[in-house]
């Protein structure tokens, strides 16, 4: 039986970097385009890390924004290995596995992007790489998260493929683990001033069991456990009574007030687009939130 160990198989994307905030024309390739730059994705990973050539490469044709990607229980990643399960020529020899639309065009559920999340700068295709040898594929796991961030730019031809093929603009195109992915992820949302969230992020993607404050104000207050994130949601005067501004001021605050709100949305909507369910929980005056968001 394949091997299906999620913490075994190693996770990786390539990573297409677009020029002038244009999106590719098609979300998914067909079947022989899928092959062809699958065979061109094996060679370039081969060529970085020789292990990768006795490995089942299992792709999927089709571009994401990386928030789909960095997702608790990896959700993309997990389809691809249940496709890779059921394809035919197991016990064959190492295969090369890519998914794309079908013949008319249209893409299977799995491999559809979330049109709420198109527009950014970078679009990512997953890859599994996975096999019957546990110590081999740790082998090459762990060289892969040595090599690809500093090294792991696709050859010229298979950036041209997806070039071509996807319709777009790229301007680089580089193979990362997940493991770099969250890391570039990391020092995007701290540039967008969002640093104080990605601690939060990182638990539910790398230990989901595991529990998470945000507790920086001003802030808003968050709390990861048990798969959701449970935010609390104050009004005017419990708001100015947990971050401890002067009754007096609450008024003259209430722009501040404003501000506070849009964080939270702006919050919100990072969560919710990596996956995380949000649950806002009512805080009034004299009520504490800590305790409730414990609950």
């Amino acid at each position: 039986m394949s091997n299906s160990n999620p913490e075994m198989n190693a996770l990786g994307v390539v990573a297409l970097e677009l020029a002038g905030g244009q999106q590719p024309a098609h979300p998914a390739l067909r079947s022989g385009q899928a092959g062809e730059l699958a065979a061109l994705i094996g060679r370039d990973l081969a060529k970085l890390v020789p292990q990768v050539s006795a490995l089942d490469l299992v792709f999927a044709a089709a571009h994401f924004d990386p928030a789909e990607v960095l997702r608790p229980g990896w959700p993309i990643h997990r389809r691809l290995e249940e496709l890779q399960m059921r394809a035919p020529g197991r016990n064959a020899g190492p295969r090369l596995l890519a998914f794309g639309a079908d013949a008319n065009g249209d893409i299977p559920l799995p491999l559809q992007a979330d049109p709420a999340l198109t527009g950014g700068g970078l679009r990512v295709l997953p890859f599994v790489l996975t096999g019957e040898d546990a110590g081999a594929l740790g082998e090459c796991r762990q060289a892969l998260e040595e090599v690809l961030l500093a090294n792991g730019m696709a050859q010229p031809d298979t950036a041209l493929l997806a070039q071509n093929a996807f319709a777009a603009q790229i301007e680089h195109a580089r193979y990362f683990t997940v493991n770099d992915l969250a890391a570039m992820m990391a020092m995007q949302y701290d540039n967008q001033g969002l640093a104080d969230l990605w601690p939060l992020l990182e638990t539910a993607m790398f230990a989901p069991s595991e529990e998470c404050w945000l507790e920086a104000p001003p802030e808003p207050l968050l709390r990861y456990a048990g798969g959701e994130a449970r935010m609390a949601l104050f009004d005017p005067a419990g708001w100015c009574a947990h971050y401890a501004h002067d009754k007096n001021d609450c008024e003259r605050l209430q722009r501040v007030y404003d501000q506070y709100l849009m964080r939270q949305r702006q919050m919100a909507a990072v969560l919710e687009a990596h996956g995380i369910d949000v649950l806002y929980v009512h805080v009034h005056a004299g009520q504490d939130a800590r305790v409730l968001l414990a609950h």
